[in-house]
């Protein structure tokens, strides 16, 4: 679909790979991805339980802009490492006003 090439979207996690939304989101995300499409995930509440996992990081290998939210991984005592660029809320923001299209999960 080249009418969608270079078009951003932005996903706002909020669950826990347990839970249902989580699938539908990694296969929304692949989608876009395969139509030439910038994604930029960031994690947040029980989401930032999902980072660190394979089909995340995949998402991320592949291109996806991979950011988590700092403060709900030092709640949950998540090690804040390389495997997402750990931000606050400000980085969230910037994500909602400068993307082409913003869902949450």
């Amino acid at each position: 679909m080249p009418e969608l090439t270079g078009k951003k979207l932005g996903v706002l996690l909020t669950t826990a790979p347990v839970h249902p939304n989580f699938r539908p989101a990694l296969a929304l995300m692949n989608a876009a991805l395969d139509a030439g499409v910038r994604v930029y995930l960031y994690c947040v509440d029980d989401g930032v339980c999902a980072v660190s996992t394979p089909e995340i990081q995949a998402i991320k290998a592949r291109g996806a802009s991979l950011f988590g939210c700092a403060y709900g991984a030092h709640r949950r005592h998540i090690a804040v490492d390389d495997s997402a660029a750990w931000s606050g809320l400000t980085v969230l923001a910037d994500v909602v006003g400068s993307t082409d299209r913003f869902v949450s999960f």
